[in-house]
């Protein structure tokens, strides 16, 4: 069967290609309204929303720059793993009913929506809507570049298509998520993420056992093979340091409350009482989809160590090299179109409120009614892919793995979001003006190190950081400054 390995592992990506565009087509048809496109008409059930609550948090971030990371750092990245379990909980236990009841009492269509209605502030509501347009062109740049690396690295293995280059690579696939998004909105994404979940999760574990035998003294060789090379790369803290990791920690924990395209997941769901359903499912899934993050990362680099692989031109090649070349044609198969679909769900989901944040938030906190705002978000959602694949480029070239492009969205949308939204809605004493300062520090922060490429001493991811300054801020301003009044339906949600 390895002789038709290439044809495997194209039809399979084909397949899942074709489907996108007839799921496009249904979710169109199933698409009336904006309020349908940006919330899927809040009518999901508990194992649709709870897929597509790990599936957007794992994404392309978590298998192709998951694996990168752990095979340039070792296992640094492990600590984004383990936090997840954490992660999952915060969120919904400071989200998953506070959120819901809410979105449902003001009739919202995104976040900002929600956040004018705890602060009753347009410039708070401006202010959100803009970090999660900064936070989605990062974040979405992740998914645009990881989905390019991937193809390009499948097709280059083919004669035809040899020479295929990395823009030419990033045409195409941003040209079927424009065509997938456009036309689908939100349901076809969360659609989407049903299905691809439960193949990653099979597959997750199948890819496992795969690289427990790629050595003959499975995990114990493999770990002595990189321990040799590099004995730091297989300790605990990995080459990024004790320091570094546990920034990690606290971004990938507490900063998991802020993350727009997983909470707003929890506005969706039908009944209230599904959050505490959805948790479980969630993690488990999570967990198992993660050991393809951990497996491949670290048996990627110990056959490049021992000599067994040629050196990857770029650490963001290991999960597509080892399925190439060491699974099985069908499980690589499979595996590949499991991960195209998770991208593609999970860049349409920033695709989706970037776009309510344009065409939605901004215009109804400066009193402009968008006509034909359906019509608009749609052409909307293709320009913010052109810019993001820009800004993807941009970021490759200079030097920026998948996983820390992902990283730097990801601290983008926590350090703005955590203060405001995870603590905001559950302190009522938190103020308007707290939130503005707080998100505005942020954002500052973030793009100033960013833009000005300035290292953080210790490894301390920039995430991290600005997310401690803004909590700190928002706690500080919110005692010093006057109360908010709330409206008396509000004050009860938050008293629940």
């Amino acid at each position: 069967m390895e002789e038709y390995r290439n044809p495997i592992i194209l039809s399979a990506v084909g397949l899942y290609m074709f489907l996108c565009i007839v799921v496009g087509i249904w979710a169109y048809r199933k698409t009336k309204s904006s309020h349908d496109f940006f919330m899927a008409g809040r009518n999901l059930g508990v194992v649709v929303t709870a897929f597509a609550v790990f599936s957007t948090t794992l994404s392309g971030f978590g298998f192709v720059g998951g694996p990168g990371l752990v095979y340039r750092m070792g296992m640094s990245s492990i600590w984004m793993v383990v936090i997840a379990v954490l992660g999952f909980s915060l969120t919904n236990f400071l989200h998953g009913k506070r959120l819901r009841l809410l979105s449902e009492l003001g009739n919202s269509k995104s976040l900002p929506d929600v956040v004018f209605l705890r602060y009753n502030n347009n410039n708070t509501r401006i202010l959100i809507a803009i970090a999660i347009i900064l936070g989605v062109f990062g974040y979405l740049a992740t998914q645009i570049l990881a989905m390019s690396v991937v193809l390009r690295d499948i097709l280059t293995e083919t004669e035809m298509f040899s020479s295929m280059t990395l823009e030419m690579s990033m045409v195409i696939s941003c040209s079927i998520l424009v065509f997938y998004s456009v036309t689908g909105g939100i349901i076809a994404s969360v659609y989407t993420d049903l299905v691809q979940g439960g193949i990653m999760i099979v597959a997750a574990i199948l890819i496992f056992l795969t690289v427990m035998y790629t050595f003959d003294g499975g995990i114990t060789e493999m770990n002595q093979v990189i321990q040799a090379d590099d004995p730091a790369a297989i300790g605990p803290w990995g080459t990024l340091g004790m320091v570094g990791c546990m920034s990690w920690l606290l971004m990938f924990g507490l900063g998991g409350s802020g993350q727009p395209h997983v909470i707003t997941k929890l506005m969706m769901n039908k009944k209230v009482s599904d959050a505490k359903h959805i948790l479980p499912v969630s993690i488990m899934g999570y967990l198992f989809s993660g050991l393809l993050w951990i497996g491949i990362g670290l048996v990627m680099r110990a056959l490049v160590v021992s000599g067994q692989h040629p050196e990857l031109a770029a650490p963001d090649e290991a999960a597509s090299q080892f399925l190439q070349h060491y699974a099985h044609p069908v499980l690589a198969g499979i595996v590949f179109a499991g991960l195209f679909a998770a991208i593609m769900s999970t860049a349409d989901a920033f695709l989706n409120i970037g776009t309510a944040a344009i065409m939605h938030d901004i215009p109804k906190a400066i009193g402009k009614k968008i006509k034909n705002e359906l019509q608009w978000a749609r052409i909307t959602t293709g320009l913010i892919t052109i810019i993001a694949a820009f800004f993807a480029l941009w970021a490759s070239n200079n030097g920026d793995l998948v996983a820390l492009l992902g990283a730097f969205g990801w601290g983008t949308f926590a350090a703005a979001i955590v203060p405001v939204v995870t603590l905001g809605f559950n302190w009522k004493r938190g103020t308007a003006i707290a939130a503005n300062v707080a998100v505005i520090a942020s954002l500052l922060i973030n793009f100033i190190v960013k833009i000005g490429k300035f290292s953080v001493p210790y490894g301390i991811d920039i995430g991290a950081l600005s997310m401690l300054v803004a909590l700190f801020l928002f706690i500080t301003i919110s005692f010093v400054t006057k109360p908010d009044v709330l409206e008396a339906d509000v004050a009860e949600v938050m008293d629940m």
